[in-house]
Order: structure tokens, then sequence, then C-alpha cells
């Protein structure tokens, strides 16, 4: 991760950077302008419509609803599932967790788990940890750069080793460890499993396909995920390239996959530098920008809530209005 972020060499390996978090236990820190050193949440909690835009400031009651991470995995993570919306308020109070990756670099043979390969029942799910088998029936996905998978809440996943991944997610972190390879953690005893809990929360249905399908096109904003809960683009350019997002009423997450890039805002002309293995977060009231590739190319991924109104009234009134 250091390498990829340009931090110093720490002895201590860092698996995991919560890029753009308003988690109450891990909140973000300003880096940049007037409101550099203060805390997101605060930020937020100031100007919540001007920052999110009115309608995710109305559904979602002034909170960011979405963290993105960079996870570099360099052994293989513990077998985990999250809760939906519903079980999770129930249960723990807080918001469920979908969430999508973006594989960066994935070492040869390197591969990660998303959902069964096999239909199996809820008795063999507890027999299968029991006796640690449970991975005999995932579905285990080769993977290499440039890789999508959307993993909904209650579908089983893991990241293996030699993948350095970029994921977006649902605000939350409430997640259930189902298996950990029998492994002891920092202090030399295994490590909590959850396995009733996961039971409740894990979807047993097997698609057919996992990995999201895309078409990757140069100088175009293609888009990866469109979920309930976020849409996702990703963006290769060799020149500037202008992005006008107001018309989603959503702040918008920006991460640097790859290239340097400068981000210049085109209400204020104000500019700033983002290096790759670095992200920011883009207020909904001056989400028109243009995003300028430093050296020959650059990869970014944008966030956002998709607030437009897509249905077939809505799209034929869009129709016509264009067409008078």
């Amino acid at each position: 991760m250091c390498p990829y972020k340009g931090l110093p060499p720490s002895a201590e390996p860092i698996g995991e950077s919560w890029e753009v978090s308003a988690v109450p236990s891990s909140t973000s820190i300003v880096s940049n302008g007037i409101l550099k050193g203060r805390d997101l949440v605060s930020v937020i909690n100031d100007s919540p419509v001007e920052i999110l835009g009115k309608a995710v400031a109305e559904r979602y009651d002034n909170q960011l609803p979405l963290l993105v991470k960079f996870i570099d995995a360099k052994r293989d993570l513990s077998i985990q599932v999250h809760p939906n919306d519903d079980m999770a308020r129930r249960v723990h109070g807080k918001m469920g967790k979908s969430e999508m990756w973006y594989v960066i670099k994935a070492e040869p043979g390197s591969y990660l788990y998303a959902g069964f390969k096999d239909e199996i029942t809820p008795a063999e799910y507890q027999r299968r940890v029991a006796d640690g088998t449970i991975t005999d029936v995932l579905a285990r996905h080769e993977v290499k750069a440039g890789d999508v998978f959307y993993i909904p809440a209650g579908r089983v996943h893991a990241i293996c080793g030699g993948i350095l991944l970029a994921e977006v997610q649902q605000s939350s972190d409430v997640t259930y460890r189902i298996f950990d390879y029998n492994r002891p953690g920092m202090d030399g005893k295994p490590r909590e499993l959850h396995t009733e809990l996961a039971a409740q929360a894990l979807d047993y249905h097997v698609e057919r396909e996992y990995r999201t399908v895309y078409t990757d096109t140069s100088n175009r904003a293609v888009q990866i995920i469109d979920s309930p809960y976020f849409d996702v683009r990703v963006t290769e350019m060799t020149s500037p390239f202008h992005r006008n997002l107001k018309k989603y009423d959503s702040f918008i997450i920006m991460m640097c996959i790859e290239g340097d890039c400068l981000l210049r805002v085109r209400d204020t002309d104000v500019e700033v530098e983002i290096k790759a293995g670095n992200s920011c977060l883009i207020p909904a009231s001056i989400a028109d920008y243009d995003v300028i590739p430093l050296h020959s190319r650059s990869v970014v991924l944008d966030a956002f809530i998709d607030n437009m109104d897509h249905s077939l009234s809505s799209k034929v009134t869009r129709f016509l209005h264009i067409t008078k």
C-alpha cells in the first residue's frame, strides 16, 4: 500500500486505506483549502446540501452514504458476508453493506471468491464452516487489472493474496466473518467468527456470472456499476476530460487509480492535483469540472448517488422537451 499511495515505508504492513470516510470511528480529515484540518463529518454537518446534494441530504439524513477504500491483500483475507439494510438496522442500528471491487493490480494466478458455485443449504453451510471446507463450494475467480465485481449484501466473498483493488461501499463497518483459515489473530488466538449472524445474512442463490462485463473505452466515462446504492464509472483518459455531473444532485468521490491528474473546478477555476493512489470528494454544488492527465494517461473511478428519474415517463418527457 505504501508504494502505491506514495507514503513513506512502514515497518507495519498497511493493507487497507479508508480514502473518504464519514464512519464515526474513522472520519477523514480535509487536506486542502480553507477547511484543511477539519473532520469530514463536521464539514458536512455545516453544509449538507452544498456538499451531499439536496436529494442525498434528504434521503440519508445529512450523512455521507458511501465509503471508499484501497485494499492491498498480501495474503488471503477472511471469508465474509455483510447484512442488508433491514438486518443491519435491526441488529446493529446501522446501514447495510453492499460494495463493489475494481481490480487495480493482480499478481499472476491471483484470485478472489464471490458467491457460491453450488447450491447449498443452511445446514450444509454450518457443517462446512465447522470442518473447514466452506471454500470448496465458493465461486473462485482468477482476476486481472480492470476486473469488476459487485458484492451485494448477502453475497459471500473474500479478497485473496496478490490483489490491489479499489472498493466502493455503503458507509458501514458491519462485517460477519465466516471463516479465517484457522489462523491466529494478533493476540495469538483464533479471531472471532460470526457464524450464526452470517447464516441469517447469507444469500445462497447461485448466479451464472459474478464478474461484471463492460466495454472499456478510452476518453469516455464507462458505467461499471448501476446499483440502488451507488453508481460507479471508470474513465481512462489521454487528454483533458470534462465532467458535468450536477444533474445527479450528488457529491462525487473520485479515486485516481493510475496516472497523476489535475482537477479543475469550472465555477471557481480552483485546481487540485490528485496523485495516483489518492482520492477526493467533490461537493455536489461544484460537480462541473475538468480532469487533466499530468502525464500521458490517467485512470479515475467516480462514485456517486444517481438521483435522476429513470422512469419511462421521465425519459419521454425529456425527449419531447429536447426535440421542441
